[in-house]
């Protein structure tokens, strides 16, 4: 789309009902469309910075487009419109046949949206119904790491209504209720809406000039502790003791630590999905005796000792009383405390909409989390409000569903600013809508299975990145090694270390032990893995500078850490390219992603990249290039005034 086509924006109202139920955070969507007004286009006068467009329809409906200047781009809003008989709105965007389209939020299984149509709906990405499916289906046909489900079958932690399309502009609509965003017609982009939009849409001569003008508009992620890249964080539970054993063993055997991430430091609940965390968020102080001493201990060592914590409090706990007594909780239509089911167990929602409890809320973070001297933790869901509950503020939250992972965001946004630990301590979110961009440290992908599958395994992590970094959100990464085990989908040894040399390359290195560590293999479970640990840290380590400047690069200008390969390349093939990523300007990433791959199969971009582990210079095209386990198929431009510091990392330039 170009400027000069605004004219052609086409308008469609309506009316219809929605029925959704919920179910342990994943949703069954059923829409009613009872009314549909198809308006054309019927006058245009001049305002103030702009235009008026006015659209009639046969039956007497209208409406104006008032379309006024917005940075180098324009500011669309709806108006004029019966309100009393119009609660859906189409708005069509003219297109054309071979224009791609990137972003919406989290989208695992592609990375050019041309031919789908994408929910905008905060939700749980592992659907319980379709990891089933999936185990039976493998049951039945054996491993099919190939096989991927249609769009229409998955939802997303992170959703946003935000596209940059390959003209070189973006659109970004300002709604909190669903949506969805139609790329399959060929001449036109369909936007759907549950209220009236405001949609921003501004145009930029290179795609770093976009993402900093959607980065104006949406906020940028700050505040990033430096310790972050100082190694890897490991994922450690279970007990002091264990700790300490855990960081004796990766020390001995030369890993660069961190960081410990312990999320049942607030104490455990085994259940039969696995080993999980009592959600009661205060140090348990049975299963990690003397922990108040070793965090300042640790971190005298530069190791940052890292909690959890989520919307919700378990039934069981101290805390869950004081709220539940003090009406802290968001309620059902009875005034009862609204019970979401999780995984096994029922627990209950602090309202972030009442001001009360979002201040008691932030003041257990202070008081028992940063207190205690935790340098940072998972702020996991958001996802999960119903859209049947009853909120402290009267609002409908149908309308607020969508932005709850924001307001999550920001109450841990504010207790670190209010303790005056901005820079020092972080925390890293899994759920986002608009508003999350600047008020989230860090992401993560959320809960990927732990194996090979290209749309919930190691591969997903990087369409799910770039769709992010594609959004506005320029910096995420994953839990290396995977995290959801169910029955024989476990963790085997080639996974973790194929995981770990990925995130090795990526803006934080951070482990999971997974729902079910003893099913798992761990970091350390022999000598092999703990050299692969010690040498993927010590990688990512020697990175810092890299990767201090890309993260500045992004905090100033919204220029993602990891990048799509079109991002600076202009080669079909890059606009279509979900497996590998640029890291920064310089860094080409194509992970192996397949078991037992010895050789892998990378595809150039037109340029002079150097081989980050042999020295061997490669120009554009296709190559099958030697891959062992611990050295990754990286590329580094030949041009890159950071190449003698990159061909300098530890273990580069290895005899094969």
């Amino acid at each position: 789309m170009k400027p000069t086509e605004l004219e052609q924006i086409g308008v469609t109202l309506g009316w219809g009902e929605n029925h959704f139920t919920m179910s342990r955070g994943s949703f069954t969507y059923r829409r009613k469309e009872s009314k549909k007004y198809p308006l054309s286009f019927a006058g245009k006068e001049e305002i103030d910075s702009g235009f008026r467009y006015s659209y009639q329809g046969s039956s007497g409906i209208r409406c104006t487009l008032d379309v006024v200047a917005f940075g180098d781009g324009y500011k669309i809003t709806v108006s004029d419109y019966p309100e009393e008989s119009v609660n859906r709105f189409q708005i069509t965007l003219p297109s054309h046949i071979s224009e791609k389209f990137y972003g919406c939020g989290e989208v695992y299984s592609t990375l050019n949206l041309k031919g789908e149509k994408v929910r905008i709906w905060v939700a749980e990405h592992q659907n319980t119904n379709r990891i089933s499916r999936k185990i039976v289906r493998e049951g039945i046909f054996g491993k099919q790491p190939n096989h991927i489900l249609p769009m229409d079958q998955y939802e997303s932690y992170y959703a946003q209504p935000t596209f940059i399309s390959d003209d070189l502009y973006y659109v970004h609509a300002d709604v909190t209720s669903y949506s969805v965003f139609d790329f399959t017609k060929d001449q036109k982009t369909v936007l759907q809406f549950d209220e009236a939009p405001t949609i921003y849409i501004e145009w930029g001569e290179s795609f770093e000039d976009v993402s900093e003008k959607l980065s104006n508009l949406l906020g940028r992620p700050k505040d990033l502790p430096s310790w972050v890249n100082d190694g890897v964080i490991l994922a450690v539970q279970e007990s002091t003791d264990r700790v300490e054993e855990k960081i004796r063993r990766a020390e001995k055997a030369g890993v660069k630590l961190c960081g410990i991430w312990s999320q049942d430091w607030c104490g455990c609940r085994r259940t039969g999905f696995g080993y999980q965390v009592m959600w009661n968020w205060k140090w348990d102080e049975a299963l990690y005796p003397g922990l108040d001493e070793k965090i300042p201990a640790w971190k005298e060592k530069g190791i940052h000792f890292l909690g959890y914590i989520n919307p919700f409090m378990a039934l069981e706990g101290a805390l869950y009383k004081e709220a539940s007594a003090e009406g802290y909780c968001v309620k059902d239509t009875e005034g009862n405390d609204y019970l979401v089911k999780i995984t096994t167990f029922p627990a209950a929602m602090i309202d972030l909409t009442n001001p009360n409890a979002y201040a008691w809320y932030k003041n257990v973070i202070k008081t028992n989390m940063i207190g205690l001297g935790l340098g940072g933790w998972m702020a996991d869901f958001g996802e999960y409000l119903p859209v049947d509950c009853v909120l402290h503020s009267g609002e409908d939250p149908y309308k607020i569903h969508n932005i709850w992972p924001a307001m999550w965001a920001r109450l841990n946004r504010e207790t670190i600013e209010e303790t005056g630990k901005v820079g020092e301590v972080f925390f890293f979110t899994r759920a986002g809508y608009t508003g999350t961009i600047k008020d989230s440290m860090m992401m993560w992908t959320g809960d990927q299975h732990v194996d090979w599958s290209l749309d919930d395994g190691l591969a997903a992590v990087m369409p799910a990145t770039l769709s992010l970094a594609m959004s506005g959100y320029p910096y995420a990464h994953s839990d290396a090694g995977g995290y959801t085990t169910i029955l024989k989908m476990t963790r085997n040894k080639e996974l973790l270390m194929r995981w770990e040399e990925m995130n090795a390359f990526s803006p934080m290195f951070r482990t999971h032990e997974g729902n079910q560590p003893v099913n798992n293999v761990q970091f350390d479970d022999d000598e092999e893995l703990l050299a692969q640990m010690a040498r993927c840290s010590q990688m990512h380590l020697h990175l810092k500078p890299y990767l201090a400047e890309a993260i500045a690069l992004a905090q100033e200008k919204g220029t993602p850490v990891m990048r799509p390969l079109f991002y600076h390349y202009k080669d079909a093939f890059c606009f279509e390219e979900r497996f590998a990523y640029l890291l920064g300007r310089d860094l080409l990433v194509s992970p192996v992603i397949k078991e037992g791959e010895l050789y892998h199969d990378v595809r150039l971009p037109e340029d002079t990249w150097v081989h980050l582990f042999t020295g061997t210079e490669y120009t554009g095209g296709t190559y099958k290039v030697f891959a062992p386990i611990g050295k990754p198929p990286v590329f580094v431009r030949k041009d890159s005034p950071w190449l003698s510091d990159l061909l300098a990392l530890p273990f580069a330039n290895e005899k094969q």
